[in-house]
């Protein structure tokens, strides 16, 4: 579903633009240098959209210091202070999140709008299903997706009323399907840019799957322009999560994809700490390929030959495989160093 664009810093989405993957740094933020190191770590494991708390003045003020030092826009992230969004937006924030309902009234919305507007900063209106408004549960009957859709269309009039539509909107439920619902009914109501998440959606196993179901069902749909996996862990991993679901819908072209098969019986050499060195050594090859790591030799050449490069397991051995055909029998010991050889050859 096509949205009006909206730029931040670098980054523009909507329209015809590519989904955004963005995360968040668990750093204080009034510590620059640890905040820095992991905004750098993020980009490089392929962030291109930033956010960080301020839950001070002190860290809306480091937000400066953070800026000269990155690459990709920086995001605010601001709670029931007015002051601290002014005071990111005037040290560099590229953007803020604000909830209107929650940072003093009327007047100190348009003291925020007015300063987003001068410097020319879109402002995301959020809206969360653990701080839905009493009289929106009381009028559904509980935190439903009508609520959620309500709420933040109540908040984005909230700033339209002072002639600003330089918006992003997200609504976020760690109640899955509730969450996808909220989508779908708000994609038809606006056509602001959306953020994508399921909110406090796990550690790293839990909120893995419960993201990738809620966020493969709206973006199939259509729906979404930038979009956060989010985890209980290394922010890094909700950037490599982001990048598979991504590419598994189509969405997103690049990067070395790595199927394996899960082993059995036959299995004869450690296939499961070979594909996980493999997996670790593809994440620094920036390649649109297929690899296959597979562990025997009933389906490893047949599968393989539906991969660009494979590796198939014998007894202590493997096979390397390039388009299907065999290139070389090595000991199992070497066949990470033979596929490693291949890539660089490859590249």
């Amino acid at each position: 579903m096509k949205t009006r664009e909206i730029r931040i810093g670098t980054v523009v989405i909507g329209g015809d633009h590519p989904i955004a993957i963005q995360s968040m740094t668990n750093t204080k933020t009034e510590d620059v240098e640890a905040t820095v190191a992991q905004i750098k770590k993020l980009t490089q494991a392929g962030c291109e959209i930033i956010r960080c708390a301020v839950p001070t003045m002190e860290a809306a003020k480091a937000l400066a210091g953070i800026k000269k030092e990155i690459t990709i826009p920086l995001v605010a992230d601001i709670h029931f202070d007015y002051r601290l969004a002014i005071a990111a937006i005037e040290n560099g924030a590229d953007k803020i999140r604000i909830n209107p309902g929650n940072i003093g009234g009327a007047e100190n919305i348009r003291k925020v709008v007015d300063c987003a507007k001068s410097h020319g900063v879109p402002i995301r209106v959020g809206v969360n299903s653990g701080s839905l408004e009493k009289e929106l549960v009381e009028k559904y009957g509980g935190v439903t997706a009508e609520g959620l859709v309500e709420s933040a269309l109540d908040k984005v009039r909230m700033i339209e009323e002072y002639d600003y539509h330089n918006l992003v909107i997200s609504i976020k439920s760690s109640d899955v399907l509730m969450c996808v619902k909220a989508h779908e009914l708000l994609a038809e109501q606006t056509d602001y840019p959306l953020h994508v998440g399921i909110t406090e959606s796990g550690t790293v196993t839990s909120g893995n799957i419960k993201s990738a179901i809620g966020l493969s069902l709206i973006l199939h749909q259509g729906i979404g322009d930038t979009i956060r996996v989010s985890l209980t862990g290394d922010p890094v991993e909700e950037i490599r999560s982001a990048k598979l679901i991504l590419k598994t819908l189509g969405l997103r072209k690049g990067g070395i994809e790595m199927v394996s098969c899960p082993t059995c019986g036959r299995t004869q050499i450690d296939l499961i700490g070979l594909a996980n060195r493999v997996e670790e050594m593809l994440a620094g090859y920036d390649m649109d390929i297929k690899v296959a790591v597979m562990g025997c030799v009933v389906n490893g050449p047949g599968e393989a030959k539906e991969a660009d490069i494979g590796v198939c397991g014998g007894k202590g051995e493997g096979l390397l495989i390039r388009h299907g055909e065999i290139i070389k029998k090595v000991p199992e010991q070497e066949l990470l160093a033979a596929l490693k050889e291949e890539l660089d050859h490859w590249k």
